[in-house]
């Protein structure tokens, strides 16, 4: 009788067992299925936060860029370039700012991937090096700062939006209309902040000094006048010469500007030299300008990036 009160409790036994690989193995199978998700892939980590607030959880969306990297100078790894090819849309700044990334989008493009180049479809700015009055005056280089105007990025939030429906199979479109809606708010709402802080600065200290030029999308949508950068150049890839800085001199002290606004990824080096030109009596205010940071050091996201820098300029250009 207990042998076979024990085979009973066997044959139960590995019933209960082979029950449980079939449910486990599909629920490895569903797993696996994530990487059957829709996928977006961006490449500045500018470009990824506000993807995401758009696309929610309706699609994976990958970020190339690091926290604090320099968007002019980093670059992909063949598995990260691999990534774009498999992607259902990329998302990327254009306008010459990924320089290392270029050749890695339009080989997606080429290979059937949707892409959508932001910058490209915020009517860009152009900056000419040397021109006090900063970008939109005179023919040079497109700008591919746009994020520093927020009216900008509200028009680029809704060419992501559309993006992302047409090209991205499996998304809800309300959950995403949605999305994109209470994003826009915060955007909109971004604005009235930004304008009634920098209401606060005298019309005549009203004027940047950077360390390359980055803010004149915000100079042209708030009211500043554009002195000079330190690289007289829209890339941090290029270097000053001694010309430029005492031609940059000159201008500031024409204006009677003592304050320069340096990237805090970087090293303010440039500015440093600046200051001793002009005899030290320079302040160097840090501000985040082409890469977010970690979350919870300072500019975890594009929100948190334009207040950090809109509170440091209207503190650094008042005194107060």
């Amino acid at each position: 009788m207990s042998v076979r009160v024990g085979a009973a409790r066997l044959r139960a036994l590995l019933l209960t067992l082979v029950s449980f690989l079939v449910v486990a193995g599909t629920a490895t199978g569903c797993a696996g299925g994530d990487d059957d998700r829709p996928r977006i892939v961006v490449t500045t980590n500018i470009l990824g936060d506000i993807t995401r607030e758009i696309a929610g959880t309706e699609a994976d969306v990958s970020v190339l860029m690091k926290p604090n990297a320099d968007p002019h100078s980093f670059g992909l790894s063949a598995v990260q370039a691999a990534e774009l090819e498999s992607a259902d849309l990329v998302v990327h700044n254009g306008l010459g700012l990924e320089e290392n990334v270029l050749r890695h989008v339009e080989a997606a493009r080429e290979a059937g991937v949707a892409t959508f180049a932001a910058g490209e479809a915020a009517d860009p700015l152009t900056f000419h090096a040397g021109q006090e009055d900063g970008p939109g005056d005179g023919a040079g280089a497109p700008d591919p700062h746009f994020w520093t105007d927020p009216d900008r990025v509200r028009r680029v939030a809704g060419l992501i939006t559309d993006q992302i429906i047409e090209h991205v199979d499996g998304v809800n479109e309300k959950a995403v209309r949605d999305n994109a809606e209470r994003y826009d708010g915060q955007l909109a709402d971004l604005t009235t902040w930004m304008e009634k802080s920098f209401a606060a600065i005298p019309e005549d200290r009203r004027a940047l000094v950077t360390n390359h030029h980055v803010f004149g999308y915000l100079a042209d949508r708030f009211g500043f006048r554009v002195i000079g950068a330190v690289i007289p150049s829209g890339t941090t890839l290029a270097s000053p010469s001694s010309s430029d800085l005492r031609s940059l001199t000159r201008a500031m002290e024409q204006a009677e500007v003592r304050t320069v606004f340096a990237d805090s990824s970087q090293p303010t080096r440039l500015a440093d030299v600046l200051r001793q030109e002009m005899g030290g009596d320079v302040d160097v205010v840090p501000l985040y300008s082409e890469s977010l940071t970690e979350k919870g050091k300072g500019a975890g996201t594009y929100l948190e990036m334009m207040r950090a820098n809109t509170s440091a300029m209207a503190e650094g250009l008042t005194g107060d």
